[in-house]
């Protein structure tokens, strides 16, 4: 197990170099320079090489990628260029927020998802399991402007008020406030989500029933519960393992949409607020940050995988 661990750790670190290549590579290329931004339209030919000396920018590429990637491991990200703070501090408190964020919608998401697609799975072709698919594909076909408002109307309008209409709030000002501001987003997204985990729990868990061993089980006098819980679920789960652990990471910068309407301050709009102002310090952390997300997740999902099932780590 410790092989298999090391091995996934290395891939990880191949994939995060490379990614880190590609973002300071484009970055890199979009025109004007950093000295422009921060000096402004009217700076003279004198202030901006003056101020290229000293961020380095007049070195060649392979330098200023090197002193940039070297920073990343102490936590000494720059400085925003458009808010004037420590890259490090913007990033942390905008992760807090999509990790808040996500983490109740995953847990929406596995607590609805996996035993709707277990029992869609255990009736198969019957009416029950119908609906549920049905009703899963209705809840992903529906664009995240529009359920996002629809729930804003019914649970946060002036006629209901339940729920605020947007922002957020922090968890040292009250648990009921900031689990208000989470929990319509989180809706939104697990409405989203739904139908990919249903689908996959489904088909996993159907074509697991139909196995050999699952009729051994059966003949041998194993109740239907422990066959349905200890044999389908468990060798059914991993292809929805693979999907939540994509869904970690598109949740964490990928749900600008959701942001917009809800204006909540995660990742998503912190990503679009640098690419507008083309503020370049935190726009490649942001982009690195999700990487390291989706990287990690997939790299517990491999570990879920191979406690799931062992052929994969012998292998």
């Amino acid at each position: 197990m410790l092989g298999y661990i090391f091995n996934r750790l290395s891939y990880i670190i191949i994939v995060l170099v490379l990614l880190s290549a590609i973002i300071f590579s484009v970055t890199h290329l979009l025109p004007g320079s950093a000295a422009n931004l921060i000096l402004g339209e009217y700076a003279t030919e004198e202030k901006i090489r003056n101020l290229e000396e000293q961020l380095g920018l007049d070195k060649p590429f392979y330098l200023q990628y090197w002193n940039w990637l070297k920073h990343i491991p102490s936590g000494d990200w720059g400085q925003s260029m458009i808010m004037k703070k420590p890259v490090t501090e913007i990033i942390t408190l905008r992760l807090k927020n999509s990790a808040y964020l996500a983490a109740i919608a995953m847990i929406l998401v596995i607590f609805i998802g996996i035993p709707l697609g277990a029992v869609a799975a255990i009736r198969h072709k019957t009416k029950l399991d119908l609906a549920i698919v049905a009703g899963s594909y209705v809840g992903i076909s529906v664009p995240e402007f529009v359920s996002g408002t629809l729930l804003l109307v019914l649970l946060a309008g002036p006629a209901v008020g339940i729920f605020p209409t947007g922002g957020y709030q922090e968890f040292s000002a009250g648990v009921t406030g900031w689990f208000s501001h989470l929990l319509l987003p989180a809706m939104t997204l697990t409405l989203i989500l739904l139908a990919h985990v249903v689908r996959q729990t489904r088909s996993g868990m159907i074509s697991v029933l139909k196995s050999n061993y699952v009729r051994s089980a059966r003949l041998k006098g194993a109740s239907e519960w422990r066959v349905i819980l200890k044999h389908a679920l468990r060798n059914g789960l991993l292809p929805t393992i693979t999907v939540l652990a994509m869904d970690v990471g598109y949740l964490m910068g990928s749900i600008v949409i959701v942001e917009e309407v809800f204006a909540y301050p995660g990742m998503g709009r912190l990503i679009i607020y640098s690419v507008q102002n083309r503020d370049i310090p935190v726009l490649q952390m942001t982009v690195l940050t999700v990487g390291i997300v989706y990287t990690v997740s997939n790299f517990i999902a491999d570990l879920l995988y191979a406690y799931l099932d062992p052929r994969i780590r012998y292998r």
